[in-house]
């Protein structure tokens, strides 16, 4: 089976610009996912969607490919990344190159392993699933969450669970916002990935960080030395 890597990574970025292609630990950010989807041995090609030509040409020093830049349709502040994947297998299929699987990899994944790739890889190879990605536990019961109103007022969303023991609770998980393994049926029909048949597997919290702040972007790099040190 052929498989893809696309790494999304937009010109722009409202919370924290130039994140796609700033240093992090003396990288390029993007460029550590580049290498990990390499390194990994499983795609056939590992390539950038980018509406810039100053990501493409970070993306080609890393060794992916970039053979088209976005439409302007997808490289709207609005689009979201299905439609990104849609376009990207639209655009190798018009020039004869079809894949079975495509792997969506976020752009600032710093902490992603090559070896997470392939454990991914392996479920959706065995288990009966159109999608497989990466969830972190959540650190605190949901079920005890608070809600709180302007004047600072505060009650438990849940409040049947006022006296719930923590070990008592199932445990929650949330996307770790790193990839998205998918057939090509689920990308052309832009199926959302939560639905369907979608499969997951459990990392530790130190192996993820999603960077949408500056604060965001310290805890990677702390993670990223504590990772480094053995820690």
């Amino acid at each position: 089976m052929k498989a893809l890597a696309v790494i999304p990574a937009r010109g722009g970025s409202n919370r924290l610009p130039g994140k796609n292609i700033r240093d992090f630990a003396g990288k390029p950010m993007l460029a550590w996912s580049v290498e990990a989807a390499l390194e990994s041995g499983l795609f056939d090609t590992v390539m950038v969607s980018t509406d810039s030509e100053e990501i493409a040409e970070v993306a080609r020093a890393a060794g992916a490919s970039v053979p088209f830049l976005r439409s302007a349709r997808t490289a709207d502040d609005h689009a979201i990344i299905l439609e990104v994947m849609a376009e990207v297998v639209d655009r190798y299929e018009a020039d004869g190159q079809r894949f079975d699987r495509l792997c969506c990899i976020s752009a600032t994944a710093p902490l992603l392993r090559s070896s997470t790739l392939k454990r991914a890889a392996d479920l959706m190879d065995t288990g009966d699933f159109d999608t497989v990605f990466p969830v972190v536990a959540f650190d605190y019961p949901i079920q005890r969450a608070l809600r709180r109103d302007m004047h600072g007022r505060t009650a438990m969303r849940r409040p049947e669970h006022y006296a719930s023991r923590s070990q008592d609770l199932e445990p929650a998980y949330h996307d770790a916002a790193q990839f998205y393994w998918m057939t090509r049926e689920v990308c052309v029909t832009k199926q959302p990935t939560f639905a369907g048949r979608a499969g997951s597997f459990v990392i530790d919290a130190m192996e993820a960080q999603d960077i949408d702040t500056p604060t965001d972007w310290r805890l990677a790099e702390l993670k990223m030395q504590l990772a480094k040190s053995g820690q």
